[in-house]
């Protein structure tokens, strides 16, 4: 009778600690759970806009910088130079720019004289015009008067000489006038031809525009010899050396953003039904397996890379045998946020971790605290 007491005191203690067991790994059994977990952050990688020797590097491998932080500096001397004679080329497209406004005021000057000169042509020959009306009717008059001996030879001689000089006025006021009109032309011709070498006047002509442009250009490049850090990260796997060659938009650092680590969890396709974006979720770093960090939901991936199908040897799709009875569920990309490190957590990029999503906790449910991922899970 003892013996079957001991048998059945044995079996309780059994069952209770069997339910403590499975009490502790409920979360883990009812909910999605991956132990497939990775760390990721955005790297950034760094570039310089000009090509050119390094000749200040303030950083090492595995360092932290903070936003504008100096992370290497590039041989300025050439680029300063070029600043140098952009600059020069700017003051000496000025005073070009100058010298052809001053020819465009001659050449105005000399349109606005030849255009009085025309006036004063038209008007002399108005005047001639009427001074040969009166002469000829004189002398129509005294050609009349002189058979009647109403006058004398010498006054009808006096009055066909004014005659003929008005008639030679005339001729020589068309002529002036004449040439008053191809120095017009002349003028115009000359205004037209500085005005298109000037262009538009002031801060808007091209010139002037295109010497400004070159000026910030050989600024921006010779500020773009100081390679600044666009966020707080890590700098990482540096292999930049002092002296060495910095490339135009060749990347020589990668730079960890501190403000961007996320997780990614890939699901087996028959677990994500039940998972929606804002979920709270636990994830266990392999690093620190004692600590878990809590996190959200931010989204769930809409594809994944397919090997069946995809061109193979001679355009020939690529498909994998399988066996019929056994179907292999895929990974699903799981974007989680993480709300909460603890303190003295380091996240590293590509580390490894696991992650339980509760599903149906976007809505506020299962707030309490959940465990670390069991060491025989993880």
């Amino acid at each position: 009778m003892k013996k079957y007491g001991k048998v059945l005191l044995t079996g309780v203690v059994v069952l209770i600690a069997a339910g403590a067991m499975l009490l502790k790994y409920w979360d883990y059994v009812a909910n999605p759970w991956t132990r497939n977990g990775q760390v990721r952050a955005s790297v950034i990688q760094i570039t310089s806009r000009v090509s050119g020797p390094v000749v200040a590097l303030p950083i090492r491998s595995n360092q932290f910088v903070k936003a504008g932080d100096l992370l290497y500096e590039i041989d300025p001397r050439t680029f300063q130079a070029s600043l140098d004679q952009a600059r020069a080329q700017l003051d000496q497209t000025g005073g070009n720019v100058q010298a052809l406004e001053k020819q465009v005021e001659a050449a105005q000057a000399g349109v606005t004289s030849s255009r009085a000169a025309i006036e004063q042509a038209k008007s002399t020959i108005a005047q001639l015009e009427a001074t040969i009306a009166k002469n000829k009717a004189d002398y129509e008059r005294k050609k009349e008067l002189l058979p009647k001996k109403a006058t004398s030879q010498r006054s009808l001689q006096r009055s066909e000489a004014n005659l003929e000089v008005s008639l030679q006025q005339k001729n020589a006021a068309i002529a002036v006038l004449n040439q008053a009109r191809a120095s017009l032309a002349k003028s115009q011709a000359t205004l037209a031809q500085t005005q298109a070498q000037l262009g538009a006047l002031g801060e808007a002509n091209p010139q002037l525009r295109a010497s400004l442009a070159a000026v910030q250009q050989a600024e921006l490049n010779l500020e773009f010899t100081r390679v600044h850090a666009p966020v707080d990260g890590y700098i990482t796997n540096l292999n930049l050396r002092l002296g060495g060659q910095a490339v135009a938009n060749q990347p020589v650092v990668a730079l960890v953003d501190v403000n961007s680590f996320w997780i990614d969890g890939y699901f087996k396709e028959n677990a994500i039904g039940d998972i929606r974006n804002g979920d709270r979720a636990v994830v266990t770093l392999m690093t620190y397996p004692d600590s878990p960090i809590e996190a959200r939901v931010d989204s769930i991936g809409w594809g994944i890379s397919q090997q069946d199908g995809s061109t193979g040897f001679e355009l020939l799709p690529t498909i994998s045998p399988t066996f019929e009875w056994i179907r292999l569920a895929q990974r699903v990309p799981v974007r989680v946020h993480l709300t909460d490190v603890p303190e003295g957590i380091q996240l590293r990029v590509g580390t490894t971790c696991s992650v339980l999503v509760m599903a149906g906790s976007g809505d506020g449910g299962h707030d309490k605290p959940v465990p670390a991922v069991p060491k025989a899970l993880q």
